[in-house]
Parts: structure tokens; sequence; C-alpha cells
């Protein structure tokens, strides 16, 4: 029996001022009906090239070679309106980051009935029911209330799961996944993951998963591609390449995952933040003259310590208020209830206290290439907030910049490239970096690891617990990854709908969690 679709020697290169870079080279790989295919490697090893080449999306600057057939026909070469036929009908994809891929201006039924009607021509009552129908069918509670909803009304989750319905609204023969669940919580993402595979057998589709996480292909694929520079340096059926793994690359990435403990803390070390009781409830408006007819109730009366030397870890699903808690220490949003820095009542501060507080009290985000300006070199980045807080005034501040690269295994060398020049663990380096400069003595780390590689996790994490051992830095530390909280935190918090519903130390947490939401996320982040 002929795959369902049939890579063989696939080769693509970029031209750039007259120069072809090479992204894939002598690729080959199969997807039959019913299967899951990986493909799995790190950051710029050529796999979603490798996927975007098939259906020709890779734009004018790309020169494809070799041969790619849907169904025994040829792609490659093909004419615009064969190639339009195939594209979202017979081949779909969903890709990693629903709010980019979805408009934010039109609803989700919008969207939604224009991909059926351009491929299918239903219109009218029959697109509306449609859409209900794959709406339901990826499991979007009460799915007609939610026909008008904007894609920033919805959860991570909830966003992901439209770009699936919106993927299978034309019933395609295979469909290519790219990352589609790394920035989704451990619960979300096992729901998907079933999700994707209930409709691959039900749909008998072919699934290409791209992925760089090796445990999420242990989960759901039955043959394993590991791509690396932009070859396939090993393949085979997932269990006997997880077992036996012959490439020193592939060992490298099974081994990748985030381990060991941070430092211990000094048993004289002092409290850096404290909050008493913290309440934040944003109110919800309604009516001609816009009375409060309701809260968004994102945190409830939560206490907290940290120490100095000390991470404490948080944890929970989207909109359980891990963000806003932290948010609301830094002092950049409104609440109720006390907070104190380093023994000082900051919640009632003046905004002109604030700034004396800040270098003090930094913040690193999930998506550096988006808290990063791309305007910007590394150099400003980096130094902007020497010059706002009058840091080292009588040194030159690419001197401070060179400095804290270095410390934060940067090479100086590149001060004076931008972002978008740098990987995405560099991009994080630099972000750190920029919090880093100032010297703080509280970080908060909001996902800080979630987009990256696995091996640059490692790196990053090993990196953090450094610098946290050096200068006695204070951590809260957000994420969804609990191989991740476990390796870099002292203590835990888990949240939940506003509500702290378990606390305690990593190591009772994990060996003995109480709460059955503890045990939950827990069961979901084993892969």
């Amino acid at each position: 029996m002929s795959a369902l679709l049939d890579v063989e020697n696939l080769n693509v290169g970029f031209r750039q001022d007259g120069a072809v870079t090479a992204a894939v080279r002598g690729v080959s790989f199969t997807v039959n009906r019913g299967e899951v295919v990986a493909l799995v490697g790190e950051s710029g090893s050529g796999k979603s090239v490798s996927a975007l080449s098939t259906v020709s999306l890779l734009g004018d600057s790309a020169e494809v070679s070799g041969s790619v057939k849907y169904d025994g026909q040829e792609l490659i070469g093909a004419d615009e309106r064969l190639l339009r036929k195939v594209r979202g009908n017979d081949i779909s994809f969903i890709f990693q980051e629903p709010m980019s891929s979805l408009n934010p201006l039109h609803t989700i039924e919008k969207q939604l009935t224009e991909s059926i009607s351009l491929h299918q021509g239903i219109l009218g009552a029959q697109a509306r029911a449609r859409v209900l129908e794959l709406l339901e069918k990826v499991g979007i509670r009460d799915a007609e209330s939610r026909l008008t909803s904007y894609p920033h009304q919805l959860s991570g989750g909830q966003r992901q799961r439209v770009m699936i319905a919106m993927a299978l609204a034309n019933k395609p023969d295979i469909l290519i996944a790219d990352e589609p669940t790394t920035a989704l919580d451990v619960t979300i993402q096992a729901q998907i993951l079933d999700l994707l595979k209930d409709l691959k057998d039900a749909e008998g589709m072919g699934l290409l998963f791209i992925t760089h996480d090796l445990g999420i292909v242990r989960r759901i694929a039955d043959r394993v591609f590991v791509m690396q520079q932009g070859e396939v340096v090993e393949s085979g059926p997932t269990a006997e390449l997880f077992a036996n793994p012959q490439h020193d690359y592939t060992k490298k990435l099974l081994s990748a995952e985030p381990s060991g403990a941070p430092a211990p803390v000094a048993d004289d070390a002092p409290v850096m933040v404290e909050t008493d009781k913290l309440k934040i409830w944003f109110p919800i408006q309604g009516g001609f003259l816009r009375r409060t007819i309701g809260h968004v109730k994102a945190v409830n009366a939560s206490s907290l310590s940290v120490r100095a030397g000390e991470t404490l870890g948080i944890v929970g699903e989207s909109g359980s208020g891990k963000t806003t808690m932290a948010l609301a220490i830094m002092r950049l949003i409104a609440s109720e209830g006390g907070i104190r820095y380093n023994g000082q009542d900051i919640r009632s501060s003046s905004t002109k206290e604030l700034r004396h507080l800040r270098k003090d009290m930094q913040i690193v985000f999930q998506d550096p290439f988006g808290s990063l300006s791309p305007r910007m070199t590394c150099a400003q980045i980096i130094s902007e907030g020497l010059s706002i807080h009058n840091i080292d005034p009588d040194r030159d501040p690419r001197d401070l910049v060179a400095e804290v690269m270095t410390e934060t295994g940067l090479d100086p060398a590149t001060m004076d490239r931008y972002p978008h020049e740098f990987s995405g663990g560099q991009r994080q380096r630099i972000a750190i970096a920029r919090a880093m400069v100032l010297r703080p003595k509280l970080l908060v780390l909001d996902e800080p690891t979630s987009a990256l590689d696995m091996t640059v996790q490692v790196q990053i994490v090993e990196l953090l617990r450094d610098l946290q051992k050096k200068y006695g830095l204070a951590y809260l530390f957000i994420s969804h990854d609990l191989k991740v909280i476990r390796a870099m935190s002292h203590n835990v918090i888990v949240m939940k709908q506003g509500d702290v519903v378990e606390q305690g130390t990593a190591q009772e947490l994990f060996e003995n969690p109480q709460m059955e939401y503890t045990r939950s996320l827990l069961q979901a982040s084993v892969n």
C-alpha cells in the first residue's frame, strides 16, 4: 500500500543577498492513513520547514527540490490551482500559537464559516450547524454561546481547540500539527493530545506531529524521525527508538530534562516579599451607566512569603491567578490585602517611592520575542535600565552590558545585534540579562522556559540556579511544567480558580500531594 504522504530526498534552501542557505537536506519520510508520525528536534533543525514545504508555503525566497507526493500526486512544482485545492482541504495545519493564527478582529463563527464556505460552498444555517458540530467535536463546552466570541475572549486551550476545529472543517486526509501544545497547561495539553488521537482514529487521518518534547512523542506517535541541522539522523518505531536510541543526538534529546534541586536557603535568610490575604477582583460593568454588576475573582485571600535565596514555585491551570498574583506583588495591578517587600508595606507606596524599588523587583516574561523591542540592539535593551535608575553612572554602560552578557552565557561580541538575530534560548538569556544588570533582589519568572527546546530548558534552569546561589536572589517562578518547577523550587503553591489549594515544600508536594487537583496535575505531567 502506498503512503498517503510520501516525502523523498527533500532539499530546501533560502536565498538571501545572492547566497543560498541550506535549511533541509535530503529528508525522506512517509505518513500512512490512520498513523501518527513525529518529527522531533531542536529549534532550527528543519522540522517546520519540511512540513511547510509539503504544500509550498515557504515563500518566494525558498528553493525546494526533491519529491512530495500526496496520494500519489506530485506537489513540488505543481500549479497553484492544485495546491489551493490541497491546502486546507486535503492537508490541514495546526500551528503553535493560535493567538497569532486566528484573526483578532473576527468572531469564532466567522472564521470557521469562512473556511467551510471557501472549500465546500456551504452557507447560512447549514454552515452554522456545521460550525457548532465542529466546536462540539473538539470539546468546546456550550458551543453556541462561543460563536460570537473573539479569540482574546477564549483561554489558550479553547483557542487551540478552535484551531483544531478549523483544521478539521474540511475533513482532511493529513493533519500537520506544528508544536500545538507547547504553551498549554499540562492538563490542557493532555486533553488536546487525547483529542487529536481520538479524532485521528475516528476520521482515519494521517497525523504529522512536530515537536521538541519527546514525552509527547512517546505518548502519541507510532513512528519518529529525529532531525538535526536539516537532516534526519535517526528514525524508527517509537517504542524501539526510545528503548534503544542509536545516534548521539537522539540520546542527548532523551536525556535533556531539568533535574537536580536548588541550593539550600540559609537559616538566617531574610524574608524578601510576603503577602497577607491578597485579593484581586476585577469589576464587571454593565448597563447604560456602566455600574458594577459583578466581579471576576482572579485571586482570593492569598498569603505567601519568599526569603532571599529561595524559589517559590507557583503552578496551576490557565486562569488560576498565577500571573495576576505576581503582577499585584510587583504593584503593576491594583489589589487588596497586605504586600510587604523587605519588611516595608508597599501596597500604599506612591509612584515615586515605587520607582526606587523597581530596580530591586524585576520580571522575566514567557515570550522574549514579544517582550524585547525589535528596534533596539541587545546592548540597548540590556542597558536601558542603567540610565533610568542611574546605576554606576561613572562606568561605560557597554562594559556593564559585556559583564552581564558573559554572566548569562551570551557572547559580548553579539551585543550590537537585534533580537531576531538570536535563537529563542539566546533571547531568553537577553531578557534575564536585562533584569540582572540592575542587580535585583526579587525576580519574577513568568513561564520563562515553556517555549524553549528541552536542551535549552536545562541550560536556562542551570543558569537561574547559578545566579540565585551567587546573588541570593528570591524567585517567584510561575510555570505549568512540573519538571521545571521541581528542579527550581524550594517551596510550591498550587492555585485553582484564584485560590491557593495546596502549599508545601517541593519534596512534600511532589511525593505526597494532599489535594485531588494537585494529584491530577502531577498525573497529567507524567508522559
